[in-house]
């Protein structure tokens, strides 16, 4: 029995503004096809973290971010695959959000997550999300 392909990391951009953060929807065809998420993309060899989060938002939605903090990795298998995923808090630094590769985007408010349909890897990073801005309300 041959093992699941592993992508790799998964760099993964929660870009925050006026009280709402940045989700993208997967085009049609694709994998996980109409799935929300947050932005990002597969770090390439030699790349550090921060320069592949630059560079795939550069890429899909020609902005460049400051990189506020870290958030927890998600390892997370899925039917065909399986990646380790390597999300960051953001701000935008430069650029408005254009789409060159996702069908739509929206900013929403940790209280909106219930109406979008994320792939399970993201769970783990919006529970995490959700607990940080409970917290910082308090």
């Amino acid at each position: 029995m041959n093992p699941l392909p592993h992508i790799g990391d998964v760099v993964c951009a929660i870009i925050e503004r006026d009280g709402a953060f940045l989700v993208t929807q997967r085009s049609a065809g694709r994998t996980l096809a109409l799935k929300w998420e947050f932005p990002g993309g597969k770090v390439e060899e030699g790349e550090s973290y921060p320069e592949a989060l630059q560079r795939e938002l550069q890429e899909e939605l020609g902005v460049e971010v400051a990189l506020t903090r870290p958030l927890t990795p998600v390892f997370h298998a899925y039917r065909d695959f399986s990646l380790r995923l390597v999300p960051f808090l953001c701000t935008l630094r430069s650029g408005e959000p254009v789409l060159h590769e996702h069908r739509a985007l929206a900013w929403i408010t940790p209280e909106m997550i219930p109406a979008y349909d994320f792939p399970e890897a993201d769970l783990p990073v919006l529970d995490e999300y959700r607990a940080l801005r409970a917290a910082s309300d308090r």
